[in-house]
């Protein structure tokens, strides 16, 4: 492993950390406020700061050509967008802990697409190290009953599960078109002008919530989980997302996605008090050794 991976590696981690917690503020957030309004505000305070990030460290954002006008808004249509409207509905109809493991889904998703797609070999250890985080995200799904889950899948999955299921399809989209749009592009222009598309799509959507919106929720507590998910899940983990998949590619990059569902069962235990299973110890034990595997 080159020793510039290393750091590569260490922040796709805290990545994880920050997007684990993203399931807890974003309980906070889709319990209080529209979906789309809680959206658009997580992403009216992630594009200001990327702004800021852009202009400061890169003098602004460049000039799009054709393709990568079509790639960004690709990227904020998929990875923005959608997937944002999914994660607040789910995390409406289910609980944190519960909804941050369906992200361990990401590389199943992501690199069956890549061979589908593109004809991407990922090698046979790699194969196994996501076949046994599929396996461990199983088994935290389905509370440790797989069989009964294969005899009555709506026992386990709800309108909550299919608004994950579809984010994670949406974000599987978001990773490998990000390698199309880095072309050419910096990771914090790509995800500037992502987000900013995404911001536009769903500040259309909120403003048919808006005579939903009860201002009396708009606490300290909801705004400062805006600003988290903004500052941590936004600004901080997209730019350190981006690198990965420019340095070690979408697959590889993907399978760190199976270390959020444990830091959101985690925190969703210390945070909102939510019961910690043996079903998830087991699973969780599997993603990370699936994790490990793969990256090797």
């Amino acid at each position: 492993m080159q020793k510039s991976n290393y750091l590569t590696y260490l922040k796709l981690i805290c990545v994880a950390v920050f997007w684990g917690g993203t399931f807890i503020a974003g309980h906070v957030v889709a319990t209080q406020l529209p979906h789309m309004i809680a959206a658009a505000g997580r992403f009216l305070v992630a594009c200001v700061l990327l702004l800021l990030l852009a202009w400061r460290m890169e003098g602004g954002l460049p000039k799009l050509n054709r393709q990568q006008i079509h790639a960004t808004f690709s990227l904020g249509a998929t990875g923005i967008f959608l997937y944002n409207i999914c994660f607040f509905a789910a995390l409406e109809r289910m609980p944190a802990g519960r909804s941050a493991l369906f992200v361990a889904l990401n590389p199943i998703v992501t690199a069956l697409a890549l061979a589908a797609l593109f004809g991407e070999r990922l090698g046979f250890k790699k194969w196994l190290g996501i076949a046994i985080a599929f396996v461990g995200a199983a088994i935290v799904i389905t509370r440790g009953e797989l069989m009964s889950a294969a005899h009555d899948i709506s026992a386990s999955l709800g309108s909550g599960e299919l608004f994950m299921l579809t984010a994670v399809c949406a974000w599987a989209a978001y990773t490998i078109i990000g390698r199309h749009a880095l072309k050419g592009l910096s990771p914090i222009a790509a995800t500037t002008y992502a987000s900013l598309w995404g911001l536009l799509l769903l500040t259309c959507g909120a403003l048919f919530q808006l005579p939903q919106l009860d201002r009396s929720h708009l606490t300290l507590p909801v705004l400062a989980a805006i600003a988290y998910l903004g500052v941590f899940g936004t600004v901080i983990g997209f730019v350190w997302y981006y690198e990965g998949v420019k340095k070690i590619g979408p697959a590889r990059t993907a399978v760190f996605n199976n270390l959020v569902p444990v830091f959101g069962i985690a925190f969703s235990a210390v945070f909102l008090g939510e019961p910690i299973l043996a079903s998830m110890v087991i699973g969780g034990l599997l993603v990370i050794g699936g994790v490990s595997l793969t990256n090797r």
